[in-house]
């Protein structure tokens, strides 16, 4: 069952796992379950979504209740402030804005840009390649544009590429994961989603707490972040 995070006469929302996709699409031919379909189910009404979050992500997802309601939210979340988090290969400077313009699937040249603060580093006393240690930074992420994977490339621009990421990762920092952890989960994760209720106009904040899986590796990598704050 999906966890609900917020409900009401207008809009619901949900904890999206990971791998879960959120509709059918020509990019996802190899599955047949999808978010949209089982909240669905789940709540027995009707459900649209709002945006869109990538499979291999996890975290807030937003759905209107009735289709005359799409336009309003999504007008209104356009100009809401999205705050994700991430585990990263590397010391992430302590705070940053990365502006590197995308290219859409259609060849478009789109203008990106993404602010980050880092809120804590590991290291842990596993070699890497010529490295005696590996080192690892957890990191809030707000993006200012929309753009498609915008997080996972931008960060791989940095050479500080999430974990778990395929294509825009590091393989061989996935291999290790995986071999060492059996961990094969991207780490990026969407926390918080604040915006107006275009309904009563009050502010709202939807917050979806890190998956198992997430808190499992913040703890193999010792960080010491209160994982209730998280």
């Amino acid at each position: 069952m999906l966890e609900v995070l917020f409900e009401n006469e207008h809009m619901i929302a949900i904890n999206k796992p990971h791998g879960l996709a959120v509709h059918k699409s020509k990019l996802v031919r190899n599955t047949t379950v999808f978010a949209l379909q089982l909240l669905r189910d789940q709540i027995g009404h009707y459900v649209t979504p709002i945006h869109r979050i990538d499979r291999k992500t996890s975290g807030v997802l937003l759905f209107s209740k009735t289709p005359s309601e799409t336009a309003a939210i999504q007008n209104e979340l356009q100009k809401s402030d999205k705050t994700y988090m991430a585990i990263v290969r590397g010391f992430t400077p302590e705070s940053g804005k990365i502006e590197k313009n995308l290219v859409s699937d259609n060849g478009k040249i789109q203008e990106a840009t993404t602010i980050y603060k880092t809120l804590e580093y590991s290291e842990i006393n596993i070699a890497q390649g010529a490295h005696s240690t590996a080192r690892y930074s957890l990191v809030s992420i707000k993006p200012l544009t929309g753009r498609k994977h915008q997080i996972r490339k931008h960060f791989n621009h940095l050479r500080h590429p999430i974990i778990g990421d395929r294509p825009h990762g590091c393989n061989k920092q996935n291999r290790f994961f995986l071999n060492t952890w059996n961990m094969n989960t991207m780490l990026l994760h969407a926390k918080d989603l604040s915006m107006y209720d275009p309904y009563s106009n009050e502010p709202l904040r939807i917050s979806a707490p890190l998956s198992s899986e997430f808190k499992r590796m913040v703890v193999s990598l010792k960080f010491k972040t209160d994982l209730l704050n998280l």
